[in-house]
């Protein structure tokens, strides 16, 4: 006989904040996020042999790995809730799975755990090795607003987080002062966007994704490259009003915002460059369990 345990995690949609949850900025200025999480997920099965000490466990993806929807965080929150006790919180499975991506030697934050343990929409804090959860609830209208007018687009290319974020942290450690202005731009834009949700001013959601691309290109102006051909020429024609790349950037997703009358042709374009255009909704649920005996 053998049991069968089964749990899956949601992937993330990085709003605004992404960058400064990463060690050591947490400890030096404190960090800030807003992300929601999506019904894409990434499913993990164990099968261990009653009796023995065999023990198997295998992953499915539900968007690419390396895209910037946090599918690494996923993947260790799915495995975290497999190999955890069944008393742990998912805030202690969301730590754990931080562990366990940081030990293996990759750069990472911890707003993808969190998120993907959690589920919904999110505000967090990050104090030193602390998150704090804000109280945080969009306004219905922001969030339909959202669901209609925001495209997440995958441009083909899949790269390692960990390999983008050490050059930036690297020019940190050295005191850069473009780096340390840029991850400025970028935690006060996570507040903009709070408020702006919680509001429903769309000018300041608007606002908030234009400060986060000017606070990337000033950490690393290469970033956005792999964007930009597609992009550009949306935004001068103000079929989308603004953008962000998402996760470390240099590729994968990008979420791009549309204007009322500019979804067609922001969708025709990704569409002509090969582009992806990933259909998504908000997922209110984060880890999901089950077991079963055979």
């Amino acid at each position: 006989m053998s049991k069968n345990l089964f749990s899956s995690a949601p992937l993330r949609v990085d709003l605004a904040g992404g960058w400064t949850d990463v060690a050591p900025y947490p400890s030096d200025f404190g960090g800030e996020v807003v992300n929601f999480s999506i019904n894409r997920r990434v499913r993990a099965s164990r099968e261990k042999i009653l009796g023995g000490d065999g023990e198997d466990f295998e992953f499915s993806f539900e968007a690419p790995r390396g895209s910037g929807l946090g599918t690494s965080g996923a993947m260790n929150v799915a495995l975290a809730a497999l190999t955890s006790q069944e008393e742990n919180t998912p805030e202690e499975i969301a730590e754990m799975a931080f562990v366990m991506e940081s030990d293996s030697g990759n750069i990472c934050g911890r707003q993808d755990q969190w998120a993907s343990a959690i589920g919904g929409f999110n505000h967090f804090l990050f104090i030193g090795n602390s998150v704090e959860i804000m109280p945080f609830e969009p306004m219905r209208s922001s969030k339909m607003w959202l669901r209609k007018h925001l495209l997440v687009v995958f441009s083909g290319i899949t790269r390692k987080s960990g390999e983008i974020q050490k050059s930036v942290w690297d020019r940190y450690s050295r005191g850069d002062p473009l780096v340390i202005d840029g991850l400025s731009e970028i935690r006060k834009s996570a507040r903009t966007m709070a408020n702006g949700l919680q509001q429903d001013r769309r000018d300041m959601v608007v606002n908030s994704l234009r400060q986060v691309c000017i606070g990337v290109d000033m950490i690393d102006s290469k970033i956005h490259d792999p964007f930009r051909g597609v992009v550009n020429p949306l935004l001068e024609s103000g079929s989308i009003v603004a953008w962000k790349a998402l996760g470390a950037g240099c590729g994968g997703c990008a979420a791009l915002l549309c204007s009322q009358q500019g979804i067609e042709a922001a969708i025709s374009s990704i569409e002509l460059a090969g582009w992806e255009n990933i259909d998504w909704d908000f997922e209110e649920k984060g880890i999901l369990f089950d077991e079963k005996i055979s």
